[in-house]
Parts: structure tokens; sequence; C-alpha cells
């Protein structure tokens, strides 16, 4: 049994005793929680941003958006001199699954309620010696009653456009010191999930180096469950503005241009053809502005 299924397996045997006022709780520190790293992550690049001009300050522009079935969300942008564009948007959605949909949820199957929290970071750098990167963590409740199921997903994955030892190595290691704290199985685990989702087969390629990837996490302790999603975060914060701060003065030709733009055709590739996130948001009436930040602005295929 690999570890998605054995995470299933666990989610569906989950109790939930607490009360309603236990939940909103839950509710209220996941979405407090991600709003607070949003605005780390965005102070962080806009800092990075800055220090390479003297000229106007560049900041993230905000637009917020509702959500006809309940919720919305916040669409964080940025475009540079370092950060070709970067996205650092957070939601918090509730409502009605689709009949067709629901099937595919645990705990959703038999009325379709959810609600759902999270926040997601894709970067797109100027500089082709800085790897594109994403990180994404949830909060989901699904369900009602004992049929209540709650659980965590996210990860985080590096995009190199050209081999990066040094980059990928730093990236992996923050990845594994935050899982080790929590459990030495996590980063093996979480790694080679992440591997195998961020894959393209029609092309039979990886998207980049990978990093970490899982869903349905949960293990009868909430409040260990949130820390390690808490510190996942501050991880990828953590080695990725190193990544860049050591890179974005790099010099760089056409031809670097040329290959990056071809790299970043098949993250468009990835993502429009088996992106769970980006499907999970159009068939939940999410904003498309939103659920499509992740696409680059400028991109080439040969």
């Amino acid at each position: 049994m690999n570890i998605k299924s054995e995470m299933l397996e666990k989610l569906k045997k989950q109790k939930i005793f607490d009360g309603s006022q236990e939940i909103e709780l839950k509710k209220k520190l996941a979405s407090d929680w991600f709003i607070s790293l949003r605005n780390e992550i965005c102070e962080t690049f806009e800092t990075i941003e800055n220090s390479s001009s003297n000229d106007k300050k560049i900041s993230f522009q905000r637009k917020e958006w509702k959500r006809e079935g309940g919720g919305g969300g916040t669409i964080s942008i940025m475009k540079g001199n370092v950060f070709e564009k970067v996205g650092v948007n957070i939601s918090t959605v509730h409502g009605v699954f689709s009949k067709q949909f629901r099937e595919q949820i645990p705990g959703a199957e038999k009325n379709g309620k959810f609600w759902a929290s999270g926040i997601s970071v894709v970067s797109h750098m100027l500089n082709p010696h800085v790897p594109a990167a994403h990180m994404n963590t949830r909060f989901l409740i699904t369900g009602d009653g004992k049929n209540k199921k709650i659980w965590f997903g996210g990860g985080g994955d590096l995009t190199p456009i050209f081999d990066d030892k040094d980059a990928k190595g730093l990236f992996h290691q923050k990845f594994k010191d935050c899982c080790d704290k929590y459990d030495l199985s996590y980063y093996p685990d979480f790694k080679k999930w992440c591997d195998e989702y961020f894959y393209l087969p029609h092309r039979n390629e990886a998207r980049g180096v990978g990093g970490i990837f899982f869903d349905y996490f949960y293990n009868d302790n909430w409040d260990k469950d949130f820390a390690f999603i808490k510190d996942v975060g501050k991880a990828f914060l953590s080695s990725y503005s190193q990544i860049i701060k050591n890179r974005f003065l790099t010099r760089f030709n056409d031809e670097d241009r040329k290959a990056q733009l071809i790299k970043r055709g098949r993250y468009v590739e990835f993502n429009l053809l088996y992106d769970r996130g980006r499907i999970f948001g159009l068939k939940t009436g999410g904003n498309t502005e939103a659920v499509l930040m992740s696409l680059p602005p400028s991109v080439s295929w040969k």
C-alpha cells in the first residue's frame, strides 16, 4: 500500500468528536495562519525585489474576490525586475460540491458539503538562473456529523531551468529538516509522492526537481498536524528566498532566456492538464483569475 492509500484509509476511519465551537476555532486558526504567511512571503519578496534597483518601489497589487456559493479570497500579484511574475493567493470558501465532484472527495459523498482554506504561491523569475517555485498548503472540512472529515494538504516544488545541484540540495534539505521534526517517514514518502505527482506522462519527464507533496494529511492530533503545516510554509520561504538572493544577479543571455520560455511551456502543460488544485478551484466556483495565477507571463514551445 502506498502513502496516498494509507492516508486515505486512515481518513476514512476518522471520527470527529469536536463540537461546533471547536471546529470553528480550527477554521479561524488555519485561515488566520494563511493570511499571516501570505503577509510574510509578500514582505520578503518585496524586499528582495526592491534590493535590485533604486527606481520606484515595486509591490504586490491585491485584488479581492467573492465566491457566489460562499466565501472568497485575495489575489496578490507582483511583477518586477527580479520576479517577472509572482502570485501569492489566499482563499477561504465553502458550499456544496457538484454531485459529480463530491464522489472524489472523502467525507463529501453524501451531501457534498465542504469548507476549505489555503494559500498558494507560484513564482516565475526574470533571470533564467533563478528557479521557478510553487508552494501551497490547505485545510479542508467535508461532510456533516459522524461523516465529517478534516485534513490538511500541500507541499512545495522547485523548477530550475538548468541543472542546479546547490539550489535543489538547499530546497530539499529544508523540507527534510521540517519533516524529520515530526516523523522520519514523512520526507521520503512525501518526496516520492511529489516526484510522482509533478510528472508529465506525455513528455515522459518531471516538471522540475521536486520537493514534497501530500494530501489527506490526518494523524488524530490536529495541533501537531497544524504545526507541521506551518513549518512547511516557513521551510519554503526560508529556502527559496535564499536561492533567489544567491542567483538573481547572475548574468544571462538570449539563449538562456529561450531555454527558460520553453521550460515554462512544460509548466503550463502540467497545470492545464494534470494539476488537481486547478481542477478543484474551477469545479468549486473559484475565481478564474486566481485559479490560473500559476501561468507564467510569457512562454514558448518548440
